[in-house]
């Protein structure tokens, strides 16, 4: 018999949020429900959550060093952002995102969820938003080079950005969030 490939990677979530496993079971809920709702995720990434996103934002735990701040730019639904601030409670987050609907989504799950404390939504376009951060995420929301353009002004001077983009190369390891510049 072969496992099932939804159970499977529910588990090892279960594994590696620990404690946090039910707020993260809570936040995979409200993204099947209001998300798809919304249009923030497609009805078919409902069945995909714990592999394709939940476990892929899992990876950046250990390529942010403890306590600190982190901005998730173009945040959409909230990946990466919510799963690393449920599993980093040492880290301060900002989600940046632009649209009304989603910057809305965003707020009432960060309340849903209890994480208000380290975790801010900010309404904005990452080029109009002038804060810097220690590290900045992002996934694949547009060209490289315009993601760089967009990111790079948001990092200190020490920061690092760390973003998943398909048009990265194989040398680089793109199963992880692997482009990083600037440490």
């Amino acid at each position: 018999m072969s496992p099932n490939p939804v159970v499977e990677p529910a588990i090892l979530a279960r594994e590696i949020y620990g404690a946090q496993f039910p707020s993260l079971n809570r936040y995979v809920n409200i993204l099947r429900s209001t998300g798809v709702e919304w249009g923030l995720l497609g009805p078919r990434e409902a069945d995909r959550l714990w592999d394709r996103h939940i476990l892929n934002c899992a990876a950046l735990n250990e390529l942010i060093a403890a306590d600190r701040t982190v901005a998730d730019v173009g945040s959409g639904a909230g990946l990466p952002g919510i799963p690393l601030a449920l599993l980093r409670p040492d880290l301060q987050l900002t989600l940046i995102e632009p649209l009304l609907r989603r910057s809305t989504f965003l707020t009432q799950t960060v309340e849903e969820l209890g994480i208000g404390p380290n975790v801010q939504v900010i309404r904005s376009r990452a080029e109009d938003h002038h804060q810097t951060y220690d590290v900045v995420v992002a996934r694949a929301l547009a060209p490289l080079d315009r993601l760089i353009g967009w990111c790079n002004p948001l990092r200190s001077p020490n920061g690092i950005i760390r973003s998943r983009h398909s048009s990265l190369t194989d040398r680089t390891n793109r199963s992880a969030y692997e482009f990083a510049f600037g440490a």
